[in-house]
């Protein structure tokens, strides 16, 4: 017996080896067939695999799958999934004839990818290791988005596809926020809790990770452009389907609440940004409805919610959402702001190249947080954290992309020259795109508070998440050119997806 363990011992690497060898062949011959399966599998991973431990009691807490391989490879192995499945999307597509699809990101992540070359210079010849300007302290994650973005563009082009995808989008929020309701409701919530673990506030969380109040969010959105059928002025669309309609109320229940009982002030803010950029996509009369009954309980079940987080704050009303960040008559200054200072100190110093991808700012050391080897890697601000790091340019590429994705999402969902919708082809094209491109939307709007007083650049799943929500428009709008077209950019009839399901068309 112990001979036999001996060998298996011996022969588990090499097994290990052959194993991971098999199945990257299997995934490039399925890639190369039916790439959108692999596009699902790295939406999977991100929609249901968390990425933090913080707040977490556990002695042997790690990063999870978005830390494995990121020693010897430099990157997690999950982004060079990433990467291997664009290859291969991008390979079916030329065996295809299709050529790569369109889109104003491209030269901005090209100027992302020049910048991070440089900086790896400029580390080298200051004798900075590689391994430490390459770090996800840096601003490699901003570069690393561009992958999955252009993967989901050439993997989901039609009609058909859009509303497949909408389909997987709203079933994986619903699955998630379930989740986490009966981990709540049965298991005393996310182990991940801060404020119960280090600050003694006896409350639960559904999710202290963002991205799954994003993920919700998203569903969310989706939802209620299922449930609300304003007039269009056209031939009324058909009833969806009952189970969908089952399916959509409870997407949006869940949902909402999930987000609420994660009981973090940015999920909170940025569902109420969410809330509005939906509401935006209705008539005004619509408009004042939804806002009418959507929120006096909304901001009933916050300032409860609100009051049960900050019960031992002395700050009353909406001053206790910022009770971090307030200063002092006396005393000591916040750390929060403390560390926004000398962050900014940091840029203001060096405007034109910043303090490097792998360097810290100055005075980390007085803020608790900082406290460890990571200390003055990163800033709670998405953008001072860019400005700081590779200053004025990256802030110009910053500053690029929104505006880019501002751009095609205002194409997405602009009225065309009927007035009926922002893209062409039938009732059903344009309610899966609208929906899409409005998740996309409200996807980002709801990570705002995150980006300005968060922590979103250095996180891998953060980063990714934006990349999907970016990537949500520039699909609808593709989807909805060949509206009209439903057999060009499909794949092989063995990756043909379902019938369409109906949907309302907001104006």
């Amino acid at each position: 017996m112990a001979d036999l363990l001996s060998w298996l011992f011996f022969f588990l690497p090499f097994m290990a080896v052959a194993a991971i060898a098999v199945l990257a062949v299997v995934g490039i011959g399925v890639g190369v067939v039916c790439p959108r399966v692999l596009a699902y599998l790295y939406m999977a991973i991100f929609f249901a695999f968390n990425s933090t431990s913080y707040g977490s009691l556990s002695l042997f807490a790690t990063g999870g799958v978005y830390s494995r391989g990121s020693g010897l490879l430099l990157f997690p192995l999950v982004l060079w999934c990433v990467l291997g499945a664009w290859c291969c999307a991008r390979a079916s597509a030329a065996f295809a004839g299709q050529a790569p699809p369109a889109c104003t990101l491209r030269p901005w992540f090209g100027g992302w990818l020049v910048l991070l070359v440089l900086h790896v210079g400029a580390a080298l010849a200051s004798g900075v290791k590689v391994a430490a300007a390459l770090a996800p302290s840096g601003f490699t994650n901003i570069a690393w988005m561009a992958p999955p973005i252009f993967l989901l563009l050439l993997t989901f082009r039609t009609r058909a596809h859009a509303i497949e995808l909408m389909r997987f989008i709203m079933l994986a929020g619903l699955a998630r926020a379930l989740f986490g309701l009966v981990r709540w409701a049965a298991l005393g919530g996310d182990p991940n809790n801060v404020y119960a673990n280090r600050n003694a506030i006896p409350i639960k969380l559904t999710f202290f990770d963002i991205n799954d109040s994003l993920l919700c969010c998203l569903a969310l959105t989706i939802a209620v452009l299922h449930l609300v059928r304003p007039g269009v002025g056209a031939a009324p669309s058909p009833r969806p389907a009952t189970a969908w309609l089952a399916l959509a109320w409870c997407t949006l229940l869940a949902t909402s609440l999930c987000i609420l009982l994660s009981y973090r002030r940015t999920a909170w803010i940025g569902l109420a940004l969410a809330g509005l950029v939906i509401a935006w996509r209705f008539p005004w009369r619509r408009r004042l409805q939804l806002l009418a009954l959507g929120l006096p309980p909304l901001a009933l079940a916050i300032g409860v919610l609100l009051a049960r987080r900050f019960a031992q704050s002395s700050q009353q009303g909406l001053n206790r959402l910022v009770y971090d960040m307030q200063s002092r008559q006396f005393g000591a200054e916040s750390e929060r702001v403390l560390e926004l200072k000398l962050a900014l100190a940091d840029f203001l110093a060096h405007p034109l190249t910043g303090i490097g991808a792998w360097g810290r700012y100055a005075g980390f050391e007085h803020i608790s947080w900082q406290a460890n080897p990571d200390g003055g890697l990163f800033v709670h601000s998405g953008v001072l954290h860019i400005a700081l790091k590779a200053g004025l340019p990256g802030l110009v590429l910053l500053a690029g992309l929104a505006w880019a994705c501002m751009r095609a999402s205002r194409a997405a969902l602009a009225p065309d020259p009927t007035g009926v919708t922002g893209v062409t082809g039938d009732r059903h094209a344009r309610g899966a795109c609208l929906a899409l491109a409005s998740a996309g939307v409200a996807g980002l709007a709801f990570m705002l508070p995150d980006i300005l007083v968060g922590t979103p650049v250095p996180q891998v799943r953060t980063t990714q998440m934006l990349a999907i929500c970016m990537a949500l428009p520039f699909i609808a709008l593709q989807a909805g050119r060949t509206a009209r077209q439903p057999g060009r950019g499909s794949d092989t009839a063995a990756c043909r997806p379902a019938a369409p399901l109906p949907v309302a068309v907001p104006p």
